[in-house]
C-alpha cells in the first residue's frame, strides 16, 4: 500500500487528538500517524524525536526577543517572573508563546527549581552532594562499583529534581520543561530559550529562583 493511500485511511478524529495532545500541524500529525501505522502513542514519540532535531539545529541561532512571563498562585502568597527568549518579536507575540511562558512560570510555582540548566550547578554544591549519597551508600555496605552507580543515579536524580529544563512538567509528567521548548522550537520555528527566573514567595528573605528544594510543593489547578 502506498504512502498516499494509507494517509487517507487515517481518521480524522486520529489527527485531531493527535494535534490536541501535541499541539503540532495537522500535516504533521497526519504524516507521523502514517509513519506509526494510526498508533498515537507512537506518532507523539514520532514527533518529539522529529521537534528535538529540529531544536537542535536552530540552538546556535541568537535569541535576543521575547517576553517576561508571570504566574501568581491563588491567594497572592507565591509568584514568578520567568525570561523565555525567541528570535523575534513577531513570534513573542503569539498565543503559543505566550502560554508557553505562562505554562513555565506556573511550573516554576509549583516545583520550585533552584536552577535553570544542570551546567549552572556549582563544583562546590555537585562535590557535596556527591560526598552525601557516597557515604550514604557505602553505609549499606555495598561495594565500591556498586557505590559508584548508585551516586550516579542519585545525581541525575538530583538534577531532575533541581534544575527547571529537567524537571517534569507539573500538568504532563511524561514531558520534562526541556521537551516542552524543544517542541515550541518545532512549532514556532525559532530559536526558544528560558534564561532566568525569579520566585517570591511571602516571608522568604531572597526572591529568587534557588530558595531551595524543601520549600513544599505548590498545588496547581490542572485548568490554569
Amino acid at each position: 500500500m502506498s504512502t498516499q493511500q494509507q494517509a487517507m485511511q487515517i481518521p480524522a478524529h486520529l489527527v485531531k487528538e493527535l494535534r490536541e495532545r501535541t499541539g503540532a500541524g495537522f500535516s504533521d500529525c497526519r504524516a507521523a500517524l502514517v509513519e506509526a501505522a494510526g498508533n498515537v502513542e507512537k506518532a507523539i514519540e514520532i514527533l518529539r524525536k522529529k521537534g528535538q532535531a529540529a531544536a537542535a539545529k536552530k540552538a546556535q541561532r541568537e535569541a535576543s526577543e521575547g517576553l517576561v512571563g508571570s504566574y501568581i498562585h491563588a491567594g497572592g502568597k507565591i509568584g514568578v517572573l520567568v525570561e523565555v527568549n525567541c528570535e523575534s518579536d513577531f513570534v513573542a507575540r503569539t498565543e503559543r508563546f505566550q502560554n508557553l511562558c505562562h505554562d513555565i512560570a506556573m511550573h516554576i510555582a509549583a516545583l520550585d527549581p533552584r536552577y535553570v540548566r544542570r551546567e549552572e550547578v556549582t563544583p562546590d554544591m555537585l562535590e557535596k552532594e556527591r560526598d552525601i549519597y557516597r557515604a550514604q551508600a557505602l553505609a549499606t555496605g555495598k561495594p565500591e562499583p556498586v557505590v559508584e552507580k548508585i551516586v550516579t543515579g542519585k545525581m541525575e536524580k538530583f538534577y531532575e529534581e533541581n534544575c527547571l529544563y529537567e524537571q517534569r512538567y507539573i500538568k504532563d509528567e511524561s514531558v520534562t520543561i526541556g521537551e516542552m521548548v524543544k517542541q515550541a522550537v518545532a512549532d514556532l520555528g525559532e530559536n526558544i530559550v528560558i534564561k532566568r527566573f525569579a520566585r517570591f514567595k511571602v516571608g522568604e528573605v531572597s526572591g529568587s529562583g534557588d530558595s531551595g528544594p524543601e520549600a513544599a510543593p505548590v498545588p496547581v489547578p490542572v485548568n490554569s
